[in-house]
C-alpha cells in the first residue's frame, strides 16, 4: 500500500502523522511511504532521516493526497485538505466531527474513508488512540492555567501552591477520566488546592486512592458543580463524551458569578467545550476573556509540545496504521471490530452514530454500506 504523511497546517501545529521508526517498520513490511517535504521539521526530524528510514519525500501537500491510497495525519484535515480527498482512500487522523459540521460535510462530498483516532476503542472499552494526548493535554492544562493567572496575563494573580502562610489556589477538575486525572496529577504536585468532580462514584473511589487523599472528590450534580466553580481560581474541563458533543457543564450564569481573573481551560473544546462560554481558539491568540474571567480553548493543546506528543500518538497509532496497511481498510475493519469504531465517514455517509446524531444528520451503519465501495 502507498501510505501518505502531509504537513500539518492548521495554526501552530507541528505534529506529523509518522516518525522515522514507523517509516521503517512500513517500508520493511513491503509498503511505500511519501512524506511531504519538512512534515517532520516542527519535532526536530528532517527530510533526510526520512528518507534514510525508506521514504520517499514529496514536494507538496497534492503530491501525497494525489498518490496515497492511506493518508496518516495528526489533526483533523483543513477545508483545503479536505477537497483534495477523493473516494477510494482512507484518511486516519484526529477529526472530532461532532464540534464541526463543515468538515463533516466535505468528508462526506469527498467520497473518501474517514476513520477517528479518538474513537477507536480496546477490548475494555478505553480509547486508546486518544489517551496519549489526554495526557498530554491534562498536565499542559495545569501548565497553560497557573500562566494565564499571572496578572499581567489577565489572571487574578495567584501562586497554585500558595507559599507557607498564604493559602494555595483552589483547582476545580471536571472529569476524572484519563486528562483530569493528569490534571490533577499535575495540580497535586504543585500543592494546589484541588477538587476532582465526577459522575462517577467508583472512579471518585479510585481517584481517592491514588491520590491518598492529597485531593477532595466531589459527585457531579449541578449544584455541585455550581458551588465549586464560583469560588474556583482556575476551572479544567475534562469531560469526554467518545464521539460526541461535550455536555455544557458549566453554564453562563455560573461564569458570571466566577472572580474577575478566575481561569478556565477547556480541553473539552475539541469536541465543543464543556463551558457554555467557551469557543475555539489558537496558540496564536490562545485567550479571551468573558465577565471577567479567562478561557483558554486551543483546540490542539498538544501541539504546542510537538515531539513529545508525536512520538506518544505514534506509538499508540503505529500497530493500526500497519494492520490498514497490511489488510487494506475493509478487510482491516472486517478484523478488528475495535480499529471499526474508529470509522466515521463512509461511501459518503456518517456512520458513527454519536457524530450523526449531535450533526442532526442521518447515521448509516458500515455494515448497510455498499459492498463495493473502497
Amino acid at each position: 500500500m502507498r501510505i501518505g504523511v502531509p504537513r500539518e497546517i492548521k495554526n501552530h501545529e507541528y505534529r506529523v502523522g509518522l516518525v522515522p521508526a514507523g517509516v521503517r517498520e512500513l517500508v520493511e513490511a513491503g509498503h511505500d511511504v511519501l512524506i511531504q517535504s519538512a512534515a517532520g521539521a516542527g519535532i526536530g526530524v528532517d527530510d533526510g532521516v526520512y528518507q534514510a528510514a525508506g521514504a520517499t519525500i514529496v514536494a507538496h501537500a497534492s503530491d501525497v493526497f494525489g498518490a496515497a491510497d492511506l493518508v496518516v495525519k495528526v489533526k483533523e484535515p483543513q477545508l483545503s485538505e479536505c477537497r483534495m480527498l477523493r473516494r477510494g482512500q482512507t484518511l486516519f487522523t484526529y477529526l472530532h466531527l461532532a464540534a464541526d459540521a463543515a468538515q463533516a460535510k466535505a468528508l462526506m462530498t469527498s467520497g473518501a474513508t474517514a476513520m477517528a483516532y479518538e474513537t477507536v476503542t480496546a477490548p475494555d472499552g478505553s480509547l486508546p488512540l486518544l489517551t496519549p494526548m489526554s495526557e498530554v493535554a491534562g498536565r499542559m492544562s495545569v501548565q497553560v492555567g497557573a500562566v494565564s493567572l499571572q496578572k499581567a496575563n489577565g489572571g487574578f494573580g495567584v501562586l497554585l501552591g500558595g507559599v507557607p502562610g498564604v493559602a494555595p489556589a483552589k483547582v476545580v477538575i471536571l472529569g476524572g477520566g484519563v486528562s483530569g486525572s493528569c490534571a490533577a496529577e499535575m495540580a497535586v504536585g504543585l500543592r494546589a488546592d484541588v477538587t476532582i468532580v465526577d459522575k462517577s462514584l467508583q472512579r471518585l473511589r479510585t481517584l481517592d486512592a491514588i491520590f491518598g487523599g492529597k485531593l477532595k472528590t466531589v459527585a457531579s450534580t449541578a449544584e455541585a458543580i455550581e458551588s465549586l466553580v464560583t469560588r474556583a481560581d482556575l476551572v479544567i474541563g475534562a469531560v469526554l463524551v467518545p464521539g460526541a458533543a461535550a455536555p455544557k457543564l458549566v453554564t453562563r450564569a455560573m461564569v458570571s458569578k466566577m472572580k474577575p481573573g478566575a481561569v478556565m481551560v477547556d480541553i473539552s473544546i475539541d469536541q465543543g467545550g464543556c463551558f457554555a462560554t467557551s469557543r475555539p481558539t489558537t496558540h496564536a491568540d490562545p485567550t479571551f476573556v468573558v465577565d471577567g474571567v479567562v478561557h483558554y480553548c486551543v483546540t490542539n493543546m498538544p501541539g504546542a509540545v510537538p515531539r513529545t506528543s508525536t512520538f506518544a500518538l505514534t506509538n499508540a497509532t503505529l500497530p493500526y496504521v500497519k494492520a490498514l496497511a497490511a489488510h487494506g481498510t475493509q478487510k482491516a475493519l472486517a478484523l478488528d471490530p475495535h480499529l471499526a469504531n474508529g470509522l466515521n465517514v463512509f461511501d459518503g455517509a456518517i456512520t458513527h452514530e454519536a457524530v450523526a446524531r449531535d450533526l442532526g444528520l442521518p447515521w448509516r451503519p458500515y455494515h448497510a454500506a455498499p459492498a463495493h465501495a473502497a
